[in-house]
Parts: structure tokens; sequence; C-alpha cells
């Protein structure tokens, strides 16, 4: 590694950094960008997790001399050459993107010079790395954005479509699609949620957004604060409950339909385009029994019983017979055994919230009509 380090151009702005979506080139070792990362952001490490153990130990035992004299045995010749065409290939593709490594020391300046040397350009590092950009939005969802924004949250039992009705507003947050989870018992997707700092970061970037173009005041779905394993902070999940609530009906016979679409249609295809057609089917069946059981207990023994042989049942006659429609028996009473009670509940302590109640169509005029303002 050299010994003597150039200064090349830094990049200090993270708001309009993040905003933006700059593609960010990241070259910390592997076990720290699995951590959490950025948005839009791709791994092209420095070190391998191995190499960056062995300097640790080096830079402990023996001190920073000693260290980066082992950092310039491990990354040479041939490994040193198929990293920089890497970042080159990276570069080339994303002239307009900037780097990092942790704290925006000397893996990232080591990256630039080697880039700049490889293709004269002197591509920016992300001044105080991965830690001052991370600092950054934490900052922004605990003090700054609870303050600026002015939401309003749709409510509504489970199965009544509030997030087909959130996507189709001109300025919504999808705390769902930002987590992965349809914020259920039943809620998984066939892929990994992201991690709580991924989802952090998300959400901040999505919230500095909107605010940047003008829009704080926004709609959000009703959620707890824990969007499956992943929760929203503290600062601003308190700013969504205190936030003016519209109320989302549907029928019975809507919810399940809607349901039914969600956790049985795209759900399934979901898992297959995973996993494949047979494998997909069992691996969906799975998620379906095992969520099912988490919430035995507040439905009752019998009751769960009673109602795990009607999933059974469909579950038997949709592989035998490519039938699905008779799991909408056990979802109508997963919606009214399970669900509304817990629903009629959280709802007699929001009362004074409600401005707006009423059917899809009437909801969605209310609420574009109050952006529009």
């Amino acid at each position: 590694m050299p010994g003597s380090i150039k200064e090349l151009p830094v990049i200090s702005d993270y708001r309009k950094l993040l905003r933006d979506g700059t593609p960010l080139l990241d070259v910390r070792a592997p076990v720290e960008f699995n951590k959490g990362a950025f948005p839009n952001t791709s791994n092209l490490p420095l070190l391998a997790d191995k190499e960056r153990h062995q300097i640790g130990i080096e830079y402990k035992d023996e001190g920073h001399d000693a260290a980066v004299e082992l950092g310039k045995k491990l990354i040479s010749g041939e490994i040193r050459d198929t990293r920089i065409a890497a970042w080159v290939e990276y570069v080339k593709a994303h002239p307009e993107g900037a780097l990092y490594c942790f704290r925006g020391g000397m893996r990232s300046r080591i990256t630039q010079m080697w880039i700049e040397a490889a293709t004269g350009i002197a591509y920016p590092r992300i001044e105080g790395g991965y830690k001052a950009l991370r600092r950054y939005l934490v900052n922004q969802l605990e003090s700054d954005i609870p303050n600026m924004i002015n939401p309003v949250v749709i409510g509504g039992r489970t199965g009544v479509g509030k997030t087909q009705l959130l996507v189709t507003l001109p300025h919504h947050l999808d705390l769902e699609g930002l987590a992965c989870h349809r914020g259920s018992a039943f809620g998984n997707y066939a892929i990994p949620q992201p991690t709580q700092i991924e989802f952090e970061n998300r959400l901040a970037i999505e919230l500095i957004r909107l605010i940047d173009s003008g829009h704080q005041a926004f709609a959000v779905e009703d959620e707890s604060r824990n969007v499956g394993r992943v929760h929203v902070n503290q600062e601003l999940h308190d700013r969504f409950a205190s936030a003016p609530l519209v109320i989302l009906e549907a029928s019975l016979d809507e919810r399940v339909e809607i349901t039914f679409d969600e956790y049985v249609t795209k759900a399934l295809a979901d898992f297959r385009k995973l996993h494949g057609d047979d494998a997909g089917f069992e691996a969906w069946k799975n998620y379906v029994i095992n969520a099912f059981s988490r919430i035995r207990r507040r439905l009752g023994g019998e009751r769960h019983q009673r109602m795990m042989q009607q999933i059974e049942a469909a579950m038997q006659l949709h592989d035998d017979q490519n039938s699905p429609d008779a799991h909408k028996v056990w979802i109508a009473h997963l919606l009214e055994n399970y669900y509304d009670p817990m629903y009629d509940y959280q709802l007699s302590k929001k009362q004074e919230r409600i401005i707006f109640s009423g059917k899809r169509e009437a909801a969605a005029e209310f609420l574009i009509k109050r952006f529009s303002r």
C-alpha cells in the first residue's frame, strides 16, 4: 500500500448525495457491508474479511506501520490488479458516483489513488465515510424529520386495502415496502427483510426526498412501531401516532378478496419465483402454517385447531386440484376472530384523531384534496 497519500476530491454534502441517489462504491469488507448499507450501493472491498482481520491483529499487536506493511503484502500482484479492475469498471459505469470506507480514511484514499493511477479519474470520496453518513441519517430521523413533517395516517381493518390506496396517492411513505413486510402476523415476504440499519437508512432517505420536494404533508399507513423484525424509531413513531387519521372501510367480502390476493396469490407467486413451482408451494405452505402457529395463544386452542384444519384442507385442495378458493374460508375466520377484535380495541383509543371515514374512492378523493391545498 502507498506510503504517502495524495489529496483527492472529497464530498461533504450528505443530504444531496443521499437524496439524489448518487451511486456509491463501498470499499469496506463484506462483513461490514452486510451489517448495513445505503440504497444504490455496490460493495467492492479493498480488503476481504480475512485480510481485514489479519491487518487488525497486526495493528493491535505491532502498531500502524506494521499493519500498513502487512497490507502491502496481502494486497499485491494479481489480487491488487483484480480489485482495481473491478473499481475501474464501476467508475466507468457510474462516473457521477462517489466512494467510501468506514471512516473515510486510509481505505478510501488508497482506493482513490489506485483508481486515478489506472484511469486518470479523480473519483471523489465521502468525508467521514459510512460512519458520517449513518450518523447524519440517524440524527435526521431522531431530531429533524419528526418536526418537519405533516403526515396523515390511513387506518382501517386488515384487508380493507390500505396499501393499495396508499401507493396510488401522489405523496406517500410506504413503510411496508421499505421494510419488505406486510405488517402483520402473515406479513413475511419470500425474500428476507432488510437489517434494522438498512431499513432506517431507506426510511430517512425517503423522508428527506419528500421534504426536499416540498411534500412535508403525505400519507402513511397506520402501523405499529414494529414492521416485522424492523422498527420505526420512537420519535418518528410518536409523530405518526399523533397525526390525523383517515379510516378506510370495506365489506367483509371485499376484505377477504384483498387478503386472499395478498396472502395467497401474490405471496405464493413470490415463493415460486424464488424456489420454483413445487418447492415454492411447500415453502409458502410452511410460511402460512408457521405464521398461524404464532397466534395460537390469542385465538385459543380450540379455535386455533379448527382453523388449522381449514388451512390444511385448503392446502390439500389447492395442491391436488390447483383450486385455491378454499383458502377464503380460513381467511374470513382469521379476519373476524383474530384481526378485527384487535382493531376494535386499538381504534377505540384513536377516535379523537379521525378526520374521515369511508370507502376507497371517497377516501382517495378526500386525501388528494387535502394534499393539494
